[in-house]
């Protein structure tokens, strides 16, 4: 049973490599940023205090990512991969317990490292498609018509919380609240790779990181 919790600062890829190791290894990714993402446009109560706290910059709590997470993981029955999550070390205390609960292994974790200059060019640059979700970015991967999905024809966004103002902030946030998360893993099976390169590069260093060929 593949387990693989990716940790890195927002813009440092995760989503991309998540994505492709998922169809390598044939494992769902359970993405907090999608499934928040998704409670902000349904307008629920909840949702709208997500929105906000999202808005500020700000992280969301623990006790709200950990019932989001577990609700998820209980599905899971061949592994899976966590993109965004734990952020902090009482939430991988919580998955730590929630995974020997269900007889579960313990995770392979994999950081995506990435200077906070290049992060904020990444993060202020890109834009999503609000239907099938491909990400562009306005220098280094631009749609072929300005603003438009390639795919679908509709018109690109940015996430609310894309600014400038607000990315520092994140990163500041990440910063505190990552750096022990970090430590508490570093005893485990942990690994840091450098994600200053092309997606595939990153791809390649993760792949060894895992034991996986390199294809």
């Amino acid at each position: 049973m593949n387990i693989i919790v990716l940790i890195g600062p927002p813009g440092c890829g995760k989503g991309t490599q998540a994505a492709v190791l998922s169809g390598l290894l044939n494992i769902p990714v359970i993405s907090t940023g999608a499934i928040l993402r998704a409670e902000c446009e349904s307008g629920t109560p909840l949702g709208n205090t997500v929105k906000a706290t999202l808005a500020r910059g700000e992280l969301v709590s623990d006790d709200v990512m950990n019932q989001i997470v577990a609700s998820w993981i209980a599905r899971c029955t061949n592994g899976f991969l966590l993109d965004g999550y734990p952020r902090t070390v009482p939430q991988a205390m919580f998955l730590d317990d929630t995974l020997e609960t269900l007889d579960m292994p313990r995770p392979t974790v994999v950081q995506i490292d990435v200077p906070a200059s290049i992060l904020v060019e990444r993060i202020t640059g890109r834009m999503q498609c609000p239907s099938c979700g491909k990400i562009y970015h306005r220098l280094h991967n631009p749609p072929a018509r300005d603003g438009i999905c390639d795919n679908d024809g509709l018109v690109l966004k940015r996430r609310v919380d894309d600014t400038e103002a607000v990315i520092h902030e994140r990163l500041r946030l990440y910063e505190d609240a990552t750096a022990p998360l970090i430590e508490y893993y570093r005893a485990m099976d942990f690994h840091s790779v450098d994600g200053r390169g092309d997606p595939a590069m990153v791809l390649e260093a993760i792949e060894g990181a895992l034991g996986l060929p390199v294809w």
